[in-house]
């Protein structure tokens, strides 16, 4: 199921504590600590139901907990670097002491936030901007050496969906992933994941351009990541609305599957394990 490029890809933190396989496509379980998430903001708004969820997610079988602090739905304004740690900072310390042995990722375009996140017990980080919103994210990554996820978004939360438009989305994210994974190589960090940004600043048929070309992608050898999870591609098309577009997420899960996704980043655990399953034994026959 995985891409030839990437299917014996191992990350491990700098300790060696930590490793990421992609011999199979990994479940990463979204953990939102926000009160203004697309899809279920406020749900969580104290840490014992953050840990209820958290548990749930480790109970189905997720392989990755990616927390955010910091809302990135379309038009979401950005908060301070001191509020998305007080947000962030019991959270994460309350699942390493509760669950010292699963992976943790953050969602945060912040450098600093990256290295207290690191300090504090974290695995990766998973940075929506890819590096432009923080000039100082690749060096720290490249000091801290733990699994990054790079993704393309144009324009900010706050104005990427206004008119997205590119003379072609396919060829300017290859350009995007070959600039910025060569200035990461150069600082010595090659611990890459790659996610094209589904929703971050595209059209409709930009996302769907995208998730049909998603292996064209795995050229760069490193695995990719798809966030298909309930968003506005699979509304738009259907007719539903986030809170039931579970069975349209199972469907474009499924084409990222056999299109090369080494992790769907999703709000339903279980799901995504069982589409996981039926891919991996439809490909082995």
């Amino acid at each position: 199921m995985t891409n030839k490029s990437n299917e014996n890809t191992a990350f491990a933190s700098e300790a060696g504590d930590k490793l990421l396989t992609f011999d199979k496509p990994l479940v990463m379980g979204i953990i939102n600590l926000t009160p203004d998430s697309f899809y279920d903001g406020g749900r969580y708004g104290n840490l014992k139901a953050v840990m209820q969820d958290v548990e749930e997610k480790i109970r189905q079988g997720v392989d990755i907990l990616d927390l955010g602090a910091s809302s990135s739905r379309p038009g979401a304004v950005e908060i301070s670097e001191i509020d998305e740690w007080k947000r962030l900072e019991p959270a994460l310390m309350e699942i390493r002491k509760q669950f010292p042995l699963c992976t943790i990722s953050i969602d945060t375009y912040r450098a600093k936030i990256a290295e207290k996140s690191a300090a504090s017990g974290a695995n990766m980080i998973n940075d929506i901007s890819g590096g432009n919103a923080d000039a100082e994210m690749f060096k720290t990554m490249a000091k801290l050496q733990l699994p990054y996820v790079l993704m393309h978004m144009q324009g900010t939360p706050k104005t990427m969906q206004l008119n997205p438009s590119y003379p072609n989305v396919i060829e300017e994210i290859r350009s995007f992933f070959k600039e910025k994974s060569e200035a990461l190589n150069s600082l010595g960090f090659n611990k890459l994941i790659l996610d094209p940004g589904f929703g971050f600043g595209k059209t409709l048929e930009h996302n769907y351009q995208l998730l049909k070309h998603l292996k064209d992608f795995a050229s760069f050898g490193y695995p990719l990541m798809a966030g298909l999870s309930r968003k506005s591609m699979i509304n738009n098309v259907i007719g539903t609305n986030p809170v039931t577009a579970l069975n349209g997420t199972t469907v474009l899960n499924s084409i990222a599957l056999l299109n090369g996704a080494s992790i769907l980043r999703v709000h339903d655990v279980q799901e995504a394990r069982q589409a996981i399953e039926l891919i991996s034994y439809y490909e082995k026959l």
